[in-house]
């Protein structure tokens, strides 16, 4: 009886889980990952890559190498191939970067001649769709606190934390 209350308990602990989590982790160049094109016609591959996804907050982007890097920098800098201070650096050969926000994202290779070569990439992030409002709520009310994603996380973790207090009571003592 109690093996069966555990399991029907990890079941709905998983099943919550489900319901709240929605990224996406995309593994960068799939098989042979963050390299240098092998072509001057491949040069675009990564951002025709990226055009081919939708990416959102929260999604994960995966870049694997061998004697490489990755840097998210400027728009400038993406365009000159060329950073002194990135906003972000990797080399670890395993990197995973979390787009953070909607916008627009630079990635390019930190190893000399690499971006020059087509190992950069632009990723947009779309942003986060929005429930219909009512016309009540068009209106802006500056007294009236505003809720953005870190909010929205919140409640949808706060959710998940009841669901599981729930579950345990509901499984263990009913």
């Amino acid at each position: 009886m109690a093996t069966s209350k555990a399991f029907l308990f990890f079941f709905l602990l998983s099943t919550s889980q489900v319901l709240f989590v929605s990224c996406t982790k995309f593994e960068v160049g799939g098989k042979s990952g963050w390299e240098v094109p092998k072509s001057k016609n491949s040069q675009q591959m990564y951002n025709e890559w990226a055009s081919k996804n939708r990416f959102k907050v929260d999604d994960a982007l995966s870049f694997n190498y061998t004697k490489d890097s990755v840097m998210v920098v400027t728009k400038d800098e993406y365009e000159k191939c060329h950073s002194a201070h990135p906003i972000f650096y990797s080399n670890n050969g395993a990197t995973t970067f979390t787009l953070d926000r909607p916008g627009l994202f630079y990635f390019i290779s930190g190893v000399a001649g690499h971006c020059e070569r087509g190992q950069k990439m632009i990723i947009k992030v779309l942003e986060p769709a929005s429930p219909p409002q009512s016309a009540d709520q068009n209106t802006t009310d500056p007294s009236q606190p505003k809720h953005g994603s870190a909010a929205t996380a919140a409640i949808s973790s706060a959710a998940t934390l009841v669901f599981c207090m729930v579950s345990f009571v509901v499984v263990f003592f009913v």
